[in-house]
């Protein structure tokens, strides 16, 4: 049966103290009831003694006063011998054996003898007659009931040394088994600590091999301990939980960096587009042909820039000014081949320029812009990059004033995005790289009216360049 720690050690406390009790009380009722019954035989021998003593003199006394008519005499001793039979009686009530009654008895029909020979000798006139009745019936029945009183004193007596001979030796029996009783209690209360002890101590010394196998990269989620108490029991299973958890996490952060190096990959590959570098490289050469060779450096040296930017030395995460850097060189490249129909300005506030940022995160949408949106236009279109903050965020936007995006495909584009699918251009892969850095809460969000432009709007965390991941 499964309960909590401290059920179970309740459970042993009351256990404990219930026996404790029935043992105790058990004692108590022996010693009471023997107490009992000698006190009970006690009263009766120390009544009767009292009563022996003084009852046949006293009566003897006052009758002899009476049959003389001295002037000390106090009348017929009624009272004494109802005060004896009252006695008698009262002393019959309390005795069990049988010599002692039948010796109580003898004194009770003595005493209403005594009492009817008292009567018949009020009503005798002579005085010698008097006389013979007091020596043949009254002194004779005092003599007899204090000789069974005597005899009731005997048996009382005896029987009272008996019940304190086998009181002792009861007690002895009595102390043995409550001895052998407190033997078997301890005995028991031992078994029963030492099996709640293993079954806490045994979990716990799994468990700790269980913390141990986790720190030495043991990660798989396993059964949790059978433990009777409900404390360990939980303790287990959230371990497991945790570890469980924790398994998912490692899988699921090896899952994403998966996902941000294609991602990324992806986003490298398109920077080496072979058309953009095919009509850079023609733009170069027809400059150097043309004798322009001052723009022909310009533009390797933007051409350089640009592909340095994309690699970032390896880095995930680079600050915006590098960002900025990056998409100032792609800008310039593209405005030598596109002079005459491509304006731009990039405007982020100075502040955010050691905000982190991953990389390749403005330049895609730069270039969606411009083949997308200003490319497509009739005469000149213009691209905005600009960057603020707003409190604990920065709000980065590319903005063109292209041919815009018709309703149903924004919507379309705007339900990709969202959902992960690889389409507008790597927007889908720039929102899918925020997220996995930053969280669902940040991202790609777009606006567009047909004919007028369209801008991309990314909000991201600001994130200084020394807390940076």
């Amino acid at each position: 049966m499964m309960g909590s720690v401290r059920s179970r050690l309740r459970g042993l406390i009351f256990t404990f103290a219930l026996l404790a009790f029935l043992i105790l009380a058990a004692a108590s009722s022996l010693l009471a009831r023997y107490n009992s019954r000698y006190k009970g035989l006690l009263y009766n021998v120390t009544t009767a003694s009292e009563f022996n003593q003084d009852f046949k003199s006293s009566i003897d006394l006052k009758m002899y006063y009476y049959v003389i008519d001295s002037q000390y005499s106090e009348g017929l001793p009624l009272d004494e011998v109802h005060a004896a039979q009252q006695l008698a009686r009262e002393l019959l009530s309390t005795t069990t054996e049988k010599d002692s009654r039948t010796a109580i008895s003898s004194v009770l029909s003595l005493c209403q003898n005594l009492e009817e020979k008292i009567t018949q000798l009020q009503s005798t006139d002579s005085y010698d007659e008097r006389q013979r009745q007091l020596e043949n019936n009254i002194y004779v029945l005092t003599s007899l009931i204090q000789e069974y009183m005597y005899n009731y004193l005997y048996f009382e007596a005896a029987r009272l040394h008996a019940l304190q001979t086998q009181i002792d030796r009861q007690l002895v029996m009595d102390f043995m088994l409550i001895a052998a009783a407190t033997g078997l209690l301890v005995l028991f209360l031992t078994w029963r600590a030492l099996r709640l002890g293993r079954s806490i101590t045994g979990p716990i010394a799994a468990l700790c091999a269980r913390v141990e196998g986790i720190g030495s990269g043991d990660l798989e989620e396993r059964e949790p301990i059978r433990a009777e108490e409900y404390e360990l029991r939980t303790l287990s299973e959230g371990f497991e939980q945790m570890v469980g958890r924790l398994n998912r996490q490692i899988q699921e952060t090896a899952h994403n960096q998966e996902r941000l190096r294609r991602t990324e990959l992806a986003l490298i590959q398109a920077q080496v587009n072979p058309h953009f570098l095919y009509n850079t490289m023609d733009t170069i050469i027809w400059l150097i042909e043309a004798e322009k060779t001052e723009e022909a450096v310009e533009m390797v040296s933007n051409l350089s820039a640009f592909f340095r930017h994309s690699l970032s030395r390896g880095q995930d995460i680079i600050t915006l000014r590098e960002e900025e850097e990056h998409v100032c060189s792609y800008l310039q490249i593209q405005q030598a081949r596109y002079k005459d129909i491509m304006r731009y300005t990039v405007n982020i506030a100075p502040e955010l320029r050691s905000a982190m940022i991953p990389k390749l995160t403005l330049q895609p949408l730069v270039e969606n812009a411009l083949y997308h949106g200003v490319n497509l236009k009739r005469g000149l279109g213009h691209i905005y990059v600009t960057g603020r903050g707003e409190g604990d965020e920065i709000l980065l936007q590319v903005t063109d004033d292209g041919v815009g995006i018709p309703p149903e495909w924004l919507a379309q584009l705007t339900r990709s995005i969202e959902q992960g699918e690889r389409v507008g251009f790597g927007l889908s892969t720039v929102h899918e790289r925020v997220q996995l850095f930053f969280g669902p809460s940040y991202g790609l969000s777009i606006s567009s009216q047909p004919g007028a432009g369209t801008t991309i709007s990314i909000r991201i965390p600001w994130r200084k360049e020394t807390t940076a991941p």
